[in-house]
């Protein structure tokens, strides 16, 4: 939520806050800093590609069992770095670069690996003069150590994989006293560096080889009426990636952009800084909530990663040699004999901290997704019921107002499992209270949800209202828990309650006590189907620059600029660990962050913030959760109908369908928008809204085996089709369609007024079945299909095998125990195979007890096999298979059930037209081994 109105705040607030926003439905540029604003990206940028003045010592190398240690100089000032190169287990390299002796520690961003990441050992192939080969495991991969000028390479046998510093853009400004303040007590000027070297009086260098005169931005930063007093000076680093062969690169969320990243020469670069944009403008580099410093590269041959371990504000250039060709361009350089290899070049620079980055060799995708999770964890299991539907509103206005909408979704039989509360339920927008005069009987409230087995989500946001009589004000006070402005006193600024405090969440101290707060004895009103949404989490700061907390504000030792992308991923963990704490370590949490930074999946879900009713902010939510999942957070989703202005009926209906299909599946609405519950846009509109959450419901056994496999292995859920088609070049740029695990292809309406839509159906010598009325097409298309309102284009990728629970109810946990629909979609091998994955939906007993059912189900040579995949684990359920359906299937004669050493027949339907059998109640348990014969 981004915008101001005399509702949610005093109107002194409302008076002081509105300076800092538009009164338009539309970003205020100028509330953002571009890069020619910001001091260090400007300097940065100025530093053009050319001859390095690092280099190598190669006599200091030193080569343990776990890191490669070497020094570097900068040339131009003789400042020594420390370079560590270490070869993990799984096919990554990381490198590390500090200063070698720093005047103070410089930031190492802690709590986002999971663990220290295993090595495995190097081993010096050669060495001369000019540098040193290494070998990375297998015979054909080298790292190469150039050292004058410095510069790493990977190859792998004559392959160049990927270089560092080619275009000699590693620039690292090392912390030093500022000339004003150099004075000696005996007054003697200092003239050695940190690292022993003479200093130049006048002409002493920093690393870009612009002198170190009083530049604008070096030691202090004005931005509209806010200083940042940059106490430590220049502390910025950067370094350029360059990868042969390659075209496509995907990441670094979040942006509302294509999926495949444009290059930025002769604009600004990607920004990286957790920022609230009010309504964010589409397709541009401009930062949003949200930071992952992960970039994709992707070609027919190989898939890699580039993890930049920073948590400051980060930006990155991209450029190609390919940038701006046309497709006939291209292929007169092919006629031509054209021996130009494409390249793109990637250059990160980042405001303070060291360089740690991790380059993940793939070579495939999935290989790239299990890289990334052995460094920073994969996505959260979520509970069962977190993947319905969810009905949210800035504000259901009371208690009454929350069990009218309940009431209103069954009387129009419309299954939902979450309502949502925003921030006019509590007293003042002071978090973990509830409003008396609104909801006096909150555990009354929850009560009469929980009967009917759903759910509610109150908001929790992490700027708390400096009173008094506000018990976790008090609380935070006495603990000294609050983050420090740059005198030491605690930081204030303006948010939704006012003024406010903003608690200092890298404190793990800080962050146990929060997490102590959702015990049930502590959160008055809670209970176990209460759940959290951290919203404004950025930190979002009204009257701060850039609408954020200020860089130089104090984390204990650090200052918030070193930190300020983790700030978000903090507060999720907290709140995520409250709810674990408060059941025991029993029950799964589910807490949605509108912040985010790598690793963050392992704490719940994302959404894309503050959209709009419009057509493109509908289009562009497909690409933004896409970037999202190829860097680890699956568990994306975007409002459905815009948070902001008021969608048409048919831009609603399109959202709906879209969003039924994409993870995380909200309705979100503005406070000063019309009501927009779905019935109440006609009955014909209601049908067809019912409808499509319906199909969401019918699919969840599919969806929650995604995300058990996700949980598993690092996939994505929601993932571009080049994830399993990495050598259709074709799909490389596809972002109006995707894939829900590999069975799924959804190709939604986006366009107003659209009569048709043209899908790309991949794979050569495949087959896709639309999912509605069963008819195949082959793979390795373009097919156009027309479409009404009431369509959204689905596909099941034939040899796979969907189970399906197709008697949907009031919520999913009412549906726990329903039989199950197997949809069998036979490959032209008459091949299928798929899987069953069952546990209780909501505990953590499928890890700690091993209490799930895991079933291999497959189709060959004319025989359905279901089979435990999990012999040791132990759970049963009541669930039984009531029908099978097999599509491209032929008529048998008889189908028999073998189980249980038993043999029995089993009734079936056939439609020759469209070559689909149907199994009729066969009865197995769902957890049963069986085999079911087609003669």
């Amino acid at each position: 939520m981004a915008v101001i109105s005399i509702e949610r705040m005093g109107m002194l607030s409302v008076v002081f806050v509105s300076l800092f926003f538009s009164s338009t439905f539309a970003v205020d540029r100028g509330n953002f800093k571009t890069c020619d604003q910001s001091a260090f990206c400007k300097r940065q940028r100025a530093l053009k590609p050319g001859q390095s003045p690092y280099r190598a010592l190669l006599d200091t190398l030193e080569l343990s069992k776990s890191r490669l240690t070497l020094q570097l100089i900068n040339d131009n000032n003789k400042v020594h770095l420390l370079l560590e190169l270490y070869r993990l287990q799984g096919n990554v390299t990381r490198v590390k670069i500090n200063e070698l002796r720093p005047l103070k520690p410089r930031f190492e961003v802690p709590d986002v690996l999971i663990a220290e990441p295993p090595t495995e050992p190097l081993s010096v192939v050669s060495q001369d003069d000019n540098g040193v080969v290494l070998s990375l495991g297998s015979e054909s991969q080298r790292l190469i150590v150039s050292a004058r000028p410095f510069r790493l390479d990977i190859m792998e046998g004559p392959e160049l994989l990927l270089s560092l510093n080619s275009r000699g853009l590693l620039a690292f400004e090392h912390l030093k006293l500022r000339k004003d303040t150099q004075a000696q007590p005996d007054g003697e000027e200092v003239k050695e560096s940190v690292d022993g070297a003479q200093v130049q009086d006048e002409g002493d260098k920093v690393e870009d080889g612009e002198s170190d005169k009083e530049e604008d931005g070096l030691w202090e930063e004005t931005f509209k009426s806010h200083t940042d007093t940059k106490p430590n000076g220049p502390t910025s680093i950067s370094l350029d990636f360059s990868l042969p062969g390659v075209e496509h690169v995907y990441g670094i969320p979040e942006h509302a952009d294509n999926l495949k990243l444009k290059t930025t020469d002769g604009g600004d670069p990607y920004r990286l800084y957790n920022l609230d944009v009010f309504q964010y403008e589409l397709y541009n580099p401009m930062a949003l909530y949200g930071s992952v410093p992960v970039m994709l590269a992707h070609n027919t041959q190989r898939t890699m990663g580039i993890f930049w371990l920073n948590a400051a504000e980060t930006w990155v250039d991209i450029s190609s040699n390919t940038a701006g060709k046309t497709v006939f361009g291209k292929m007169l350089d092919f006629v031509q004999g054209s021996s130009e290899t494409p390249q793109t070049d990637v250059r990160w620079i980042s405001e303070s901290g060291i360089i740690d980055v991790f380059i993940m060799l793939g070579p495939t995708p999935s290989d790239v997704f299990s890289q990334y999770a052995s460094l920073t964890g994969t996505q959260s299991f979520p509970p069962l019921a977190s993947l319905a539907y969810h009905q949210c509103r800035w504000n259901y206005n009371d208690q009454e107002d929350v069990q009218l909408v309940d009431q209103g979704f069954d009387q129009h039989d419309i299954p939902y499992d979450f309502i949502w509360l925003d921030i006019e339920h509590t007293i003042g927008k002071r978090y973990f209270t509830w409003d008396p005069h609104k909801f006096p009987q909150p555990k009354e409230m929850l009560q009469d949800l929980l009967a009917k087995r759903r759910k509610l989500v109150a908001i929790v946001d992490p700027h708390i209202k400096v009173d008094s009589d506000y018990k976790i004000h008090n609380e935070i006070t006495s603990k000294d828990f609050y983050t420090k402005n740059k005198d030491g006193g605690n930081y204030e600024g303006w948010c939704w309650p006012g003024n406010s405090g903003y608690p200092d969440f890298t404190n793990p101290e800080m962050r146990a006590w929060w997490a102590s707060m959702f015990a049930y004895d502590q959160y008055e009103g809670s209970m176990e189907n209460l759940y959290t949404w951290n919203d404004m989490n950025e930190p979002s700061v009204f009257n701060g620059p850039e609408v954020t907390m200020h860089k130089d504000a104090l984390h204990g030792n650090w200052e918030h600029r070193d930190v300020h992308n983790i700030y978000g991923l903090y507060v999720q963990m907290a709140t995520a660990e409250g709810q674990v704490q408060r059941s025991g370590g029993v029950e799964r949490p589910f807490v949605l962050t509108r912040a985010f930074f790598a690793g963050s999946q392992r704490y719940g879900a994302a959404w894309t913030g503050d959209n709009a009713a419009e057509w493109d902010h509908l289009k562009i939510s497909i690409p933004m959760c896409l970037s999202l999942g190829l860097v680890g957070i699956s568990f994306c989703g975007a409002d459905v109908g815009g948070f902001f202005k008021s969608p048409s009926t048919e831009l609603l209906v399109r959202w709906y369908q879209t969003g039924a299909y994409q993870p995380f599946f909200r309705a979100h609405a503005h406070l000063d928008t019309p009501r927009r519950e779905p019935w109440l846009f006609g009955q014909e509109n209601t049908a067809i809204i019912r409808e499509v959450i319906r199909q969401r419901y019918s699919l969840l056994p599919y969806w929650y085996q995604q995300f058990y496999n996700a949980h598993k292995t690092g996939m994505p859920v929601m993932r571009p089709l080049w994830v399993d088609y990495p050598k259709d070049m074709a799909t490389f740029t596809i972002d109006d369609e995707f894939l829900i695990g590999r069975d799924l292809l959804v190709h939604p309406v986006t366009d107003e007024g659209s009569r048709g839509v043209t899908a790309y159906l991949p794979g050569a010598g495949e087959v896709w079945y639309d999912v509605h009325t069963f008819q195949k097409h082959n793979g390795a298309q373009n097919l156009y299909i027309p479409v009404s309102l009431s369509s959204i284009p689905v596909f099941q990728r034939g040899g796979s095998i969907i189970p399906r629970k197709d008697r949907v109810r009031r919520s999913s946990a009412c549906m726990e125990n329903d039989p199950y629909t197997f949809y069998v979609a036979l490959s032209p091998q008459k091949f299928a195979e798929g899987e069953l994955y069952i546990d209780d939906g909501h505990t953590f007993s499928y890890d700690t007890k091993k209490e799930f059912i895991h079933q291999s189900l497959t189709f060959a040579n004319n025989a359905l096999t279901s089979r435990n995949l999990c012999p040791d684990c132990n759970f049963s359920t009541p669930s039984w298979i009531e029908k099978v359906i097999i599509l491209g299937a032929s008529k048998p004669s008889k189908i028999l059930l073998k189980m249980d050493g038993k043999e029995s027949s089993v009734e079936f339907d056939f439609d020759a037209s469209m070559s689909v059998l149907t199994l009729r109640k066969p009865g197995m348990n769902a957890g049963a081994d069986w085999t079911l014969h087609l003669q």
